[in-house]
């Protein structure tokens, strides 16, 4: 999953000055005015067919509904997205649950590792922004969370940063399986963009609502 910087908020997008409705109903009579000229200039031993008349309204009428249905298709996304919007509004203030690079500011970051039932040994494995693994720790066998303070093994804490988890699960000293960590991140900002809805994490960082694994309340 991809987690990107939060970037800063933009000016809104400039309104449209000319609604679909007036629109159509400038072309309707300019319609109008050309089957007027039409009927007055045709060649009075060769009639147009009334049937034509018929057919160019119907095809005038059909383009408008599909225009109108456009239009009605636009406000039922517009709809939606304020019901997402309003939904993801209630996030702010949890903790949600991601997979990801987290960034350490000095405050422990909790870890949710789910290791194979057949795991007798489980590690949690740290690498830092540049790739290098920086710590190797082990962790109870289960599913409960893992609060990870930063420390290196002398007590000093690791410089503030971009760091990465991995979960190693293995059995009579063979790996099981390696794989990313989940970890929590409070939600601070929730947003609309591209028809998305994105959430704002209190490290900066920006991910899509449907990459939030669970939430949970803040720790006391």
């Amino acid at each position: 999953m991809e987690i990107l910087q939060a970037p800063n908020a933009q000016a809104p997008a400039p309104a449209t000055t000319a609604p679909a409705a007036n629109v159509l109903s400038s072309d309707f009579e300019v319609f109008l005015k050309m089957l007027t000229a039409q009927a007055e200039y045709q060649d009075p031993l060769e009639p147009i067919d009334s049937s034509e008349y018929a057919a160019q309204l119907a095809q005038f009428s059909m383009v408008e509904q599909q225009v109108t249905t456009n239009d009605l298709m636009q406000q039922l996304l517009t709809a939606l997205g304020a019901n997402d919007m309003a939904s993801a509004a209630n996030w702010i203030g949890m903790e949600a649950l991601i997979q990801g690079p987290a960034k350490f500011t000095g405050d422990p970051i909790t870890i949710a590792p789910n290791p194979p039932i057949a795991a007798s040994e489980v590690d949690l494995i740290v690498t830092n922004a540049q790739g290098t693994q920086v710590q190797r720790l082990a962790l109870p066998l289960g599913a409960e969370p893992f609060v990870w303070d930063g420390k290196k093994a002398d007590g000093s804490s690791f410089e503030p940063g971009e760091y990465t988890f991995e979960i190693e699960s293995r059995a009579n000293d063979a790996v099981l399986l390696t794989e990313p960590a989940l970890s929590y991140s409070r939600v601070t900002e929730a947003r609309i963009e591209g028809g998305a809805t994105l959430l704002v994490l209190g490290s900066g960082y920006l991910i899509e609502a449907s990459n939030v694994s669970g939430l949970r309340e803040p720790p006391a």
